[in-house]
């Protein structure tokens, strides 16, 4: 799992696999592209390797990309979830894991979505819209920010009265942290089926 803050939807997966929901696969490395991100203290106590990789200490995108890549295979990844990463992958990257990457987005794409609208950014668009649903999508990853394939989305209801910071927490509540877990567990059922595009054999 790939992090840039505090790791709510990180807690969201440890917690399923904990519970069971998650159960075809398993979280075996978290990255954070900042250091002290609190996303690691969740994955520590989880007893899951947490790990800083920074495009700074790396010194450029390249050498930053491929110490992900290093990191992800030596942990033998069969997926990478985004949760809360705000670091942008090259077209190299996500083609080197191609239907492999799964980002969760706080919005019902291709609504409020694209370069610029991560975090409360996209609640207020939202509500400076004036919509009256919002909610969650889980996606493929591809070189075109929240660009790739629609995995699975959940509608939920503005209010009048609301603020970003209610909406971005009703959001998180009932879709964000229910589609993602669910998501990763039927990748993971089909990586292990064998029937999923990623690692269908040629």
């Amino acid at each position: 799992m790939l992090i840039s803050g505090g790791g709510t939807n990180l807690q969201a997966i440890l917690d399923a696999e904990k519970s069971g929901l998650l159960h075809s696969g398993s979280v075996k490395l978290v990255v954070s592209n900042r250091a002290g991100a609190y996303g690691l203290e969740r994955a520590k106590a989880a007893g899951v390797k947490a790990v800083t990789v920074s495009k700074k200490q790396c010194g450029s995108q390249e050498a930053f990309e491929d110490e992900l890549i290093r990191q992800i295979d030596a942990a033998k990844t069969d997926l990478i979830v985004l949760a809360g990463w705000l670091a942008i992958l090259s077209e190299k990257f996500t083609r080197h894991y191609e239907h492999r990457i799964i980002n969760i987005h706080p919005a019902l794409i291709p609504s409020f979505c694209g370069e610029g609208f991560y975090g409360l950014k996209v609640h207020e668009a939202a509500l400076a819209k004036g919509v009256k649903v919002s909610g969650a999508t889980v996606h493929y990853v591809n070189e075109i920010p929240d660009g790739g394939e629609i995995i699975a989305q959940k509608a939920v209801k503005v209010y009048p009265k609301d603020t970003p910071e209610k909406l971005q927490l009703r959001i998180m509540r009932q879709a964000e942290w229910k589609l993602l877990p669910k998501a990763a567990e039927d990748i993971s059922a089909q990586i292990v089926a064998g029937t999923h595009p990623g690692y269908k054999e040629e």
